[in-house]
């Protein structure tokens, strides 16, 4: 074989190489396109949204089927962050609430919920993430809808409420810090909306 022979061949495999290679990217891609849109329909299916925007947001956002009960969770982090620091007791409520939307130890959302207390997520994920919430909310019929609103700021308001007192002697009120204050505030007026 002579020299020009052997470069044409190994043009000919490289050239072979590379739509190999293209070909794998390709269908990696439209597998990956193909879970997405799957993990969509199953959003949409768990949350009874059918905004397709809203979908994609919950996605972008990491949101997955099973862990759609953070949402719930997500205001009560948030206030509970709002001094940059959660408590012992803050999350100790936390996980209450946690448990009470079915977040079981060892659960991907459980998992994610650590991270999130031992990690401050971004206010921009925070406040996204209420947003999805209240989307969320207003799927359920009105009644369903106020109750979980009441037991959110509930929740809400006894996470600010956490925060160590003085051996029991200082007012709940007074426990309160101003950033949580204003933070159970935005939270608040974000859900009169629903």
């Amino acid at each position: 074989m002579d020299k020009k022979d052997a470069f044409a061949e190994r043009k000919r495999a490289q050239e072979e190489d590379y739509f190999r290679k293209r070909e794998a990217e390709l269908v990696e891609k439209m597998r990956r396109k193909t879970e997405l849109e799957r993990q969509r329909q199953l959003l949409a299916e768990t949350t009874g949204i059918t905004d397709e925007k809203a979908l994609q947001q919950l996605q972008d956002w990491g949101y997955k089927p099973d862990t759609i009960p953070l949402l719930y969770i997500a205001p009560l982090l948030q206030v509970a962050w709002a001094e940059g620091n959660v408590s012992g007791g803050e999350r100790d409520l936390i996980l209450e609430a946690a448990r009470s939307h079915s977040i079981a130890e060892g659960s991907p959302a459980y998992a994610e919920l650590s991270l999130w207390l031992n990690v401050r997520p971004s206010e921009d994920f925070l406040e996204k993430s209420l947003r999805l919430l209240k989307l969320l909310m207003q799927q359920l019929p009105m009644e369903s809808r106020v109750m979980q609103k009441r037991e959110l700021i509930a929740n809400c308001t006894k996470v600010a409420e956490a925060t160590g007192s003085l051996m029991g002697f200082i007012s709940a009120s007074k426990r309160v810090s101003k950033e949580e204050r204003h933070t159970l505030t935005r939270i608040v007026q974000e859900l009169e909306e629903i």
